[in-house]
Formats: structure tokens, sequence, C-alpha cells
């Protein structure tokens, strides 16, 4: 059960990011304020032609569309801002704002895209004649269909997280782990619209299921342990009798994941850095084993993502359950034995429709599969991160069922 204890500081990170930003050359620069300024401004055109201009709406409410268009890109940008710096009440209604609409921006874009689709379709076929009408009922199914589709998301995001209850057969599992309860938060985001609150009711709500382990598969903050130490304070009351376990995922390592790893820790919770444990009931064992983000070498290379080493010294014929932030940590697991895989990251796409576009990185989206050979667990996101919005995936708690699965005669062991 090795650990590793090199020590790169988080400042030490940010100090590395900062002389690469300075040292990229001038047109590096300009492209990213381009990219980054320049087409959300297009999009935001595009979106006011189609919504405001060519309906021809009269007036004022044309002038009003574009109002209300322009008032909300504006939050956004001050959205951003204020994310830069100390926390204040007008602050935090600032980044809601603008949070709120860089999801609902992401939807009407696509309904928008969609429409324009399917009016050239109609166009084409000679079925519509008169522009003007149509670009009226595109407009028209656009704002009917998106507003209520936001309102919708914003409360599944915000509301109670559904239980997944799964069952799944593991070679080696003794009579004494039969019917273990392993319960599993992911991708929790306390943060600039998640506090403490609510992630007493998330706790409350794993307690309820009476866990036997409970496993939290990382991104469980977006924000420094000084911004956020005292909302993080429900945790220490998680219960389960086999152990309450924690991996890093990537947002751990945007923030000081070193600071957030000592964190967690002070809260009573077994932090798995590329290690693992052995939890033990009735004469029957189970490894509990836990990898770093998969991205994390990146970003502080010491604490790079090492299946090998979290598994090094493993009992071989006791059954392997592993914790990996990301799905594709199965992809790079070479012939190691792990028996199932619990990930999240993807949040199931958490906004129409960016679960097709998570698949390009993925392996999986969501729920259980096999991933080159190994079954891996998705979560779908007991939280969610940047908009308070879901549309689609609803939040999830995972409560997963291990039962012994019966031995064939060809079977072997895996290193």
């Amino acid at each position: 059960m090795a650990r590793v204890t090199t020590d790169v500081s988080s400042e030490e990170v940010s100090s590395r990011r900062a002389r690469r930003s300075a040292g990229a050359p001038g047109w590096r620069r300009g492209l990213s304020l381009l990219l980054g300024l320049g087409l959300p401004v297009a999009l935001h055109v595009y979106i006011g032609l189609r919504l405001f201009t060519a309906p021809g709406w009269p007036a004022p409410w044309a002038a009003v569309g574009w109002g209300l268009l322009g008032l909300c890109f504006l939050v956004l940008l001050a959205g951003f801002r204020a994310a830069r710096r100390e926390a204040t009440g007008f602050s935090r209604v600032i980044q809601w704002g603008a949070y709120l609409w860089l999801g609902a921006f992401g939807v009407f874009l696509t309904a928008v895209l969609a429409s324009d689709v399917v009016g050239a379709a109609l166009s084409l076929s000679g079925t519509v004649t008169d522009m003007h009408a149509l670009a009226r009922g595109r407009a028209a199914a656009v704002l009917g269909t998106v507003v209520p589709a936001v309102a919708f998301a914003f409360v599944t995001a915000r509301g109670k997280a559904r239980v997944e209850r799964t069952t799944v057969a593991l070679k080696d599992l003794g009579p004494g782990l039969e019917g273990i309860r392993v319960v599993q938060l992911s991708d929790v985001h306390v943060g600039p619209t998640l506090d403490g609150v609510w992630l007493q009711r998330v706790v409350d709500q794993v307690n309820a299921l009476k866990p036997d382990i409970v496993a939290i598969t990382g991104d469980l903050v977006d924000g420094s342990v000084d911004e956020l130490r005292d909302q993080m304070t429900p945790l220490a009351s998680l219960e389960a009798p086999l152990g309450v376990y924690f991996v890093t995922g990537n947002h751990e390592f945007y923030h000081g994941a070193r600071a957030w790893m000592a964190e967690v820790a002070r809260l009573g919770i077994t932090v798995l850095t590329n290690e693992h444990r052995v939890v033990e009931r009735g004469g029957a064992r189970l490894v509990v084993a836990g990898v770093t983000d998969h991205d994390a070498g990146h970003i502080d290379p010491p604490l790079e993502s090492r299946p090998d080493l979290a598994l090094a010294g493993a009992p071989p014929d006791v059954p392997r359950l592993l914790l990996a932030h990301q799905p594709r940590t199965a992809l790079s697991l070479q012939g190691l034995r792990v028996d199932l895989q619990l990930s999240g990251h993807t949040h199931g796409g958490q906004i129409f429709p960016f679960m097709f576009f998570v698949k390009l990185q993925q392996p999986v989206v969501q729920g259980l599969a096999t991933v080159a050979g190994t079954r891996v667990y998705t979560h779908r996101g007991t939280g969610y991160w940047g908009p308070p919005l879901r549309l689609g995936p609803a939040p999830e708690i995972a409560a997963l069922t291990l039962v012994g699965a019966p031995r064939s005669a060809g079977d072997s062991s895996q290193a």
C-alpha cells in the first residue's frame, strides 16, 4: 500500500502556470481573447437575430428581447470577473446569474440551431413559402420550449438526488460480504451555488441507506479549502462500518489537491492516493483501492494516477474495487485485476445534448458497462458543475449491492 509523498504546493503549481502563460507568444494570447470573447459575442448575436430580428416582432418586443440578451451577456462577463475576487453578497448574486445564463445559453443555442435545420428542410421541401411566418413560428417554438425546459432543469438540479440501485456480482466474494452495500457519491461540486446546507441533505440521504462502504469518487469541491472549509463539515457525519473513502477528481487539482486531501482526511475520511485498503467482515475480504485523477500528472506530476501502485501488494484471490474519477482510467489498467471500477466525471452529460459530446472523451457516459474487460459504474454526479441546471440526467446517489458470482472452471486470477 504505497503512498506518494513528494510535495508540490498549490502555490508552486499556480506559479508554473503563470510563467507558462507569461511566456506565450502574443498571437496565442490574441487568439485566446478572440475565442474567449469574440465567439460568445457572435453566438449571442446569432441567437438575437433568430429570435428577435428575423421574426419582425412588433415594437417594443424586439428591442426588449435584445436588451435582455445583452444584459444576460454582461452578467455572464461580470460573473467570471466576480469569481476571481473575494466573495460578497452582491458577487454571489452575480455568479448565480452568470451560471444560470451560461446553462440557458447552451440550451437556447442548441434549440436555435435545431430550428434552423428544421426551417431549412421545410423551405427546401416547399412545405412553407411564407418565410416571415416561418421565422416567427421558429422563434415562438424556441422560446416556448426553452424557457420551461430551463425551469425544469433548475428544479431537477436543485432537487433531491435520485437513488440508483444496482446489483453487481463479483468473483471470489466471500459469504461474509454477501450483499455488502457500497454507496457512491461523485461530482458533488460544493462551491458558489452548492453549500453546506445542501451537502447535509445529501449526507442524510446516504446515511439513511445504511451503507457498509461510502465511496466518494472525486470533484467534491469547486473552491479552495479556505473558501469552503465550513461548508464541508457535514461530511464528517457520514457513517459506514467498513469505511468512507475518497479519491481526487480533476477539480481538486484546480483548487489545491494536497490541501483538500489533508482537509478531507481531517474530517475522518480515508483518502486513497494510489493505494488500497483491505476490508473484512465474517472472514471475507475486499480490496478497496483508489487512484488520483486520470490527468493529475499534468498538474502535479508526483501525484499522477498509478493503478499499478494502488494495487501493489493486494491479495490476488480477493475481489478488487477501484475508485477512479474518470471512466477512462479503465483503459490504462493493463491487465491488472479490477473487478469493479467506480467512476464519475461525466455528470451523465448534465445538460442535453452534451452527453453526446462526453462520449467523445469517455468510454461510458453513465451506468454499468464493460470497458476493456473491466466493469465500470459511471455515476451521473450528485451535484452539478457551473450552471445549476440538469436537463436530462438527474442527480444521483448510487447504491450498489455486491454479491458473489460462481467461478467457472476456466477462470484465473490476474496480477
